[in-house]
């Protein structure tokens, strides 16, 4: 089984598990065709992170985010009359892409299983898309012709991303021959080549010419990593996540947080408000520790103890509001999960950070470059601050969870802020209240931060849930706005559980255009 937010990446990773590929192959295959068919969102030039399960094994955290570019330093962005790094454009392209490293690693791994299938098969669905053409989702359309002011005049981008020099239409053909070329490339000369060989020089050449710091050495310096995953246990569920520079800690304390102060139900304020308040905790922890994980000031996981997480759920009021807001972060993204028929699953998450990321687009490879590195800050005394080699906080990240029952669920969304927020939902709904698993995606979401495309720190509620709740979460002190059902803003959601005995249960949200695809 395979899910995806567009039903071409459920595809092609389906058809690899038909011809007995393992379930990273498959997600190899899917998460190279979702860089196509989902382009504005994630793309080789930007980053991922892979949490996989095999029975009897210690789930595995892959890694792949980029670090800052050697020539990325304060002077440089001061000299430039700069006080923030830009979020478009060349000086936001500062951070090396990890997503190819992440799909090498990852085919490492599935070999270790016995993978065999060719690299270039694995990419022979992303390359027909780019070669031939997609139909422009209506997101795709809509999202080119709302940041079109902004990124029209951005190296690269109007060539690359309009037609007859116009955004798309949703169902227009979008061809993409550049980057078919490279994904040709990539499967002939290895993933590798993106960082080591013909493709990272002109990748550097690129960059490099249109006013990027990011060198051919930044791209050579880059490895994707295996990391240790963060956990949390309660009711007999262990739950995963990944650790800095991520915001997997926000994840786990949300959901630990809220088991400790739970609702009788999933239907009322109770429910809502709790979540709610777990999150601003869960968050606040966040913002004061992730991130890049040499400069962490302890080992995050001692959040994660039974004695710090009844300390910090003592402080969720369960009537009333904690005041808000936090600074909001924008994000943008893709998750995918896959199931084979050995019992091995994966989580998955692509993003190039906000949609079109830098907007950056390179003209020889079609590789449009992420701009994670806006995440960074030109405050020496900050957190984040900007520094050579430096990692940059990520919104992204997969969850994994090995339920007390003997299931497995993976399940993740894109949505920056709402990430960890979504997972809850999900999670707390089918899990800790029963609910059927694609109810719990489809159900009304909620969402505390920033709007898509918008800097509102409001909690936002889809309009289907009912009025009497928000008039409820008003009268408690939270600073409420409805927005249409259905909301992209709230994520695009999915989830894949296999019980002991085989049988497997997929969800795809209504808010995207994915599916889940099963054999």
């Amino acid at each position: 089984m395979v899910t995806a937010p567009h039903h071409a990446a459920a595809q092609a990773g389906l058809a690899v598990l038909r011809e007995g590929g393992n379930a990273l192959e498959a997600m190899i295959a899917a998460a190279a065709t979702i860089a196509v068919v989902y382009p504005h969102m994630n793309g080789l030039g930007g980053d991922n992170f892979w949490l996989v399960h095999a029975p009897g094994a210690a789930p595995l955290a892959i890694a792949s985010c980029g670090a800052a570019a050697r020539e990325a330093s304060f002077e440089r962005y001061l000299a430039a009359g700069l006080d923030a790094i830009p979020s478009r454009g060349p000086m936001a392209a500062l951070t090396v892409a990890g997503a190819v490293a992440g799909w090498d690693e990852a085919l490492r791994a599935a070999a270790e299983w016995g993978g065999r299938l060719p690299r270039a098969r694995l990419l022979e669905d992303a390359v027909r898309h780019a070669r031939e053409g997609i139909a422009v989702s209506v997101s795709q359309a809509d999202n080119t012709q709302v940041k079109l002011a902004e990124l029209r005049d951005v190296p690269g981008f109007a060539a690359h991303w309009l037609i007859d020099d116009e955004p798309p239409a949703a169902g227009a053909r979008f061809r993409q021959p550049r980057l078919a070329d490279t994904l040709e490339h990539l499967g002939r000369a290895g993933f590798d080549d993106f960082y080591r060989g013909e493709l990272a020089v002109a990748l550097a050449d690129d960059l490099g010419r249109v006013g990027s710091p990011l060198r051919a050495a930044d791209l050579a310096a880059h490895h994707a990593r295996r990391v240790t995953p963060l956990s949390v246990k309660f009711d007999g569920h262990t739950l995963y996540n990944h650790p800095p520079p991520t915001q997997g800690l926000a994840s786990l304390l949300l959901l630990a947080l809220y088991a400790r102060r739970r609702a009788a139900d999933c239907a009322g304020f109770d429910y809502l408000h709790r979540l709610v308040e777990a999150t601003k905790q869960a968050f606040l922890v966040r913002d004061a520790e992730v991130t890049d994980p040499g400069r962490l000031r302890g080992d995050v996981a001692r959040f994660l103890e039974d004695g710090m997480l009844e300390r910090l759920a003592a402080r969720i009021d369960t009537e009333r509001a904690l005041p808000w807001p936090a600074p909001p972060t924008h994000g943008d993204t893709v998750w995918l999960g896959a199931a084979d028929g050995d019992g091995r699953m994966v989580s998955f998450i692509q993003s190039v950070y906000w949609e079109f990321g830098s907007g950056v687009t390179l003209p020889a490879s079609g590789v449009t470059w992420q701009n994670r590195g806006t995440s960074f800050s030109l405050d020496p005394n900050a957190l984040n601050a900007l520094a050579p080699g430096r990692l940059p906080f990520h919104t992204i990240q997969p969850a994994l969870a090995e339920l007390a029952d003997g299931r497995v669920l993976v399940y993740g969304t894109m949505g920056g802020e709402g990430q960890p927020q979504t997972q809850a939902a999900i999670f707390s709904r089918h899990v800790m209240h029963g609910m059927d698993l694609q109810a719990a995606v489809d159900a009304p979401r909620w969402l505390l931060g920033r709007t898509w495309g918008a800097r509102s720190t409001t909690l936002k509620l889809e309009d289907d849930f009912p009025v009497a709740l928000g008039e409820a979460l008003v009268a408690a002190g939270h600073a409420l706005e409805w927005v249409p059902a259905a909301n992209a803003m709230m994520g695009h959601a999915g989830a894949i559980s296999r019980a002991p005995d085989g049988l497997l249960e997929g969800a795809s949200d209504r808010r995207s255009d994915g599916a889940v695809a099963a054999w």
